[in-house]
């Protein structure tokens, strides 16, 4: 267990640094990256390509596994069909994301940094998880 809370410690501070180093916790530039129709930045795309090869490469390995380099079961998603919570999830996904500049990691790292506008969102997000968490709980008792 100590092993995995140290593995997932150094994962995402390694991520926390790329998404620093990248430019993603910073809303201007990702807001100038979504800004297609403006003065367009696509220098996020180039983060997106290299994330995109990596993960990849890394989900057709773990697909060949049962268990991770650590022991622990794989647990890859399986669901691949498109429904409506989908599209409205990812629809809610990307208005947040293109008016306030931020998706979850780039605001957690953000926060972390005490930018007072990671922290609104933040803070705006949870209220949101908690929000889905309190209908599910509802939908699964009826």
């Amino acid at each position: 267990m100590q092993r995995v809370t140290l593995s997932s410690f150094l994962i995402g501070l390694l991520f926390g640094i790329g998404l620093l180093v990248a430019g993603m916790a910073n809303p201007a530039k990702v807001l100038a990256f979504l800004d297609l129709a403006g003065a367009w930045d696509p220098s996020l795309a180039l983060v997106m390509g290299g994330a995109i090869a990596v993960g990849l490469i890394a989900f057709r390995l773990a697909g060949q596994r049962k268990v991770s380099v650590l022991g622990e079961p794989m647990r890859l998603p399986t669901k691949r069909d498109i429904d409506r919570r989908l599209v409205f999830g990812s629809l809610g996904f990307g208005v947040g994301w293109g008016l306030a500049g931020f998706c979850p990691g780039p605001a957690l790292v953000a926060f972390g940094a005490l930018e007072a506008k990671a922290m609104v969102f933040v803070v705006a997000m949870l209220a949101g998880m908690a929000a889905f968490e309190l209908m599910e709980r509802r939908s699964a008792s009826r």
